[in-house]
């Protein structure tokens, strides 16, 4: 008898519960880097969560290993015979928000509409309610059966369950999962972690598509440093930094080639029977180049298609949001965020200074990114340059073979009868990167059931962030039915 444990409903009071347990999240400006006036706000969010677990009796660990950077692990036991636990993963802190381009204060949280309006909605204080819901649900499960939740095993529950939730993600983790996993590796330690941006629907061509994150791009940061000559402004030279540096900013905007990576292979092949004819018989097109799966057979990695041919069928085929995103995940990408030069208007600038930021695909390290900007910029432009590193984040990647990502799979399908559940290779960094240095594999898994024209990329630190109550009302469920069968 699993004794509460295989409940997959939300009540009403429990989904009132979670809408203003995220509102109270949201109304806390965790902002990353801090807001003047809140500087402490991510232990401000920590501290919280500690009280409302603990009013669950539960005990939870709270660290400040930086100032104002406060993380929180809490973790409930089972009884030791499934194997190790299983680690619910999130962050506290959000990206800022301009009030001058949202139409709802970006951190009053208000209710209108059917939706919960602010900063964090989607990135990510909804999966963090939800991951409290379920800790909360555990360990009420264990009071109802007279126990104590904090030390004694939770009635049908075979695995330790393991709430983490960190600060500086949005900075990268260094001082939040990072310091943890440096420090403190046993509280994370997992069979796998479910983490954020996956199992969230995206609808194409009347199919409710649900991407699971089994693979993220990694990323380096390089300080390009451009060798001019000073001089007059009167008398222009072919040795002005700026001018050299606009030439290799140029260059560097080229898209590069395209690589199919095993993640990406095997999603286009899940995802072909359920296209419509015309997206599929495009696709099928271009897989003598590699480029895409034939008959449902993926592709091998490291493919060299036509990426010329592959850059159209995405335009032809996506919408511009989604189709900067795949054109993103299918090859190693450069963006130029800093250009800087000059002290004065009529003085010629004798250096300049470029940062860039590379995500790089699973297989792509630092020396092959440094090769290949070299091969952008060209010998003579390299030569009036000097490349530091700044910044390293390894690609991570988790086996789709393992016992938790079909089990996901099947998971949203029982709930969402229509669901098309696919892997998925996410252009960007999350804490995954830092538990895979301790072996713990992660699965971007927080889903949600999109509403009307909502469309997840386009919300994603952008104005007006918001999440319909309707989403919560079916995420809740499906994680929770997630953990219960993974560790019951």
């Amino acid at each position: 008898m699993l004794s509460g444990i295989e409940r997959t409903d939300t009540t009403e009071r429990e989904l009132d519960e979670l809408v203003e347990l995220l509102r109270s999240l949201i109304r806390i400006r965790s902002v990353n880097p801090p807001m003047p006036d809140a500087p402490d706000a991510e232990l401000a969010a920590a501290r919280f969560l500690e009280q409302v677990l603990g009013a669950e009796g539960l005990r939870a660990t709270v660290v400040e290993p930086f100032p104002g950077r406060g993380s929180i692990v809490v973790r409930v036991h089972g009884d030791g015979t499934g194997g190790d636990p299983l680690l619910l993963l999130s962050h506290l802190d959000v990206v800022p928000a301009e009030p001058a381009g949202w139409t709802h204060d970006p951190f009053a949280a208000d209710l209108d509409g059917g939706y919960v309006w602010g900063r964090g909605a989607i990135d990510m204080k909804g999966m963090v309610a939800m991951e409290v819901q379920v800790m909360r649900r555990l360990a009420r499960v264990a009071r109802a059966a007279g126990l104590d939740p904090a030390t004694d095993p939770i009635p049908g529950l075979r695995r330790d369950v393991i709430f983490c939730c960190t600060s500086d993600e949005e900075a990268g983790g260094v001082e939040g999962a990072g310091w943890l996993v440096d420090n403190h590796p046993e509280w994370l330690r997992a069979a796998a972690a479910l983490n954020e941006a996956g199992g969230i629907e995206m609808r194409y061509g009347g199919v409710s598509f649900y991407p699971i994150q089994v693979a993220e791009k990694g990323f380096v940061v390089y300080r390009i440093h451009v060798h001019g000559r000073w001089g007059h402004g009167s008398v222009p030279t072919a040795d002005n930094a700026a001018v050299i540096a606009a030439q290799v900013v140029t260059r560097l905007a080229e898209p590069g080639p395209v690589r199919l990576t095993a993640p990406v292979a095997a999603s286009l092949a899940k995802a072909l029977p359920h296209l419509t004819a015309r997206a599929a018989a495009a696709i099928q097109a271009r897989a003598a180049s590699g480029a895409a799966p034939s008959s449902g057979a993926a592709p091998a990695s490291g493919a060299a298609p036509d990426s010329g041919a592959i850059e159209a069928a995405i335009r032809q085929l996506c919408d511009p949001v989604m189709a900067r995103t795949v054109s993103a995940i299918i090859r190693d990408t450069v963006s130029v965020g800093i250009v800087q030069a000059g002290v004065k208007y009529n003085v010629i600038p004798g250096a300049a200074e470029i940062e860039i930021d590379c995500r790089t695909l699973p297989g792509t390290d630092e020396a092959a990114m440094r090769s290949e900007l070299r091969r952008r910029i060209g010998e003579e432009l390299w030569s009036r340059i000097d490349v530091e590193c700044v910044l390293v984040g390894l690609p991570a990647e988790a086996p789709l073979d393992g016992p938790l990502y079909p089990l996901l799979e099947q998971v949203l399908r029982d709930h969402d009868p229509k669901a098309v559940p696919l892997p998925f290779l996410a252009p960007f960094a999350t804490d995954a990167k830092h538990l895979a240095r301790i072996g713990v594999p992660a699965y971007g898994f927080s889903p949600l059931l999109m509403r009307g024209d909502d469309n997840f990329l386009t919300m994603l630190h952008a104005d007006d962030e918001r999440l319909s109550v309707e989403a919560l009302r079916f995420g809740l469920p499906v994680l929770w039915d997630a953990v219960a069968r993974f560790c019951a």
